[in-house]
């Protein structure tokens, strides 16, 4: 099997390896989320393992650990694996506009529907420079890549372990 790195993508490990759902929800109960068929479907393949850990609130590199022993890989050290994604610690002076439309990640998710796509769907009626939230219970990390891939501006603030708010400006 190939070696699991840090890009790995969520879905390439939970159809190569058997049982890795079950040993992804055994290292954090967050990845329950994994049982979702949509999550599975959509995010799992653009989501790697870096963004998984940020999702679950892990160091990416302990999940990279665990994930190897898992399936008889050594270990990595720091050295030469890059852990931290780009954040802003500053909040933008935009996000204190109005917001056009808030979006429930958690609730899009429960009722089989894709957040990537319905933000992307709320962004294209929007004019430039207005914005839409994302609310979830985890911090969206696949979702922010892609978005600001897109070309957006994207904030994520944590408001509480349990409550993350994204604001996404087009």
């Amino acid at each position: 099997m190939k070696e699991i790195t840090m890009e790995t993508k969520i879905a390439d490990l939970l159809n190569n390896y058997p049982g890795m759902k079950e040993t992804l929800i055994a290292i954090n109960p967050k990845f329950k989320k994994l049982n979702n068929p949509v999550l599975r479907r959509t995010l799992a393949k653009v989501a790697g393992v870096r963004q998984a850990a940020i999702v679950g609130g892990m160091e990416p590199l302990d999940l990279l650990n665990k994930l190897r022993e898992a399936v008889g890989q050594p270990p990595v050290d720091a050295e030469g694996v890059a852990t931290e994604s780009e954040s802003v610690s500053e909040a933008p002076e935009w996000i204190d506009g109005e917001v056009k439309a808030t979006l429930n990640a958690n609730e899009l998710l429960d009722a089989q529907k894709n957040p990537l796509a319905e933000a992307h769907m709320a962004l294209k009626g929007l004019n430039e420079g207005e914005m839409i939230a994302i609310e979830s219970d985890f911090k969206p990390e696949p979702l922010i890549e892609e978005l600001q891939k897109a070309g957006h501006e994207v904030y994520c603030k944590e408001e509480s372990p349990e409550r993350f708010l994204t604001y996404v400006r087009k």
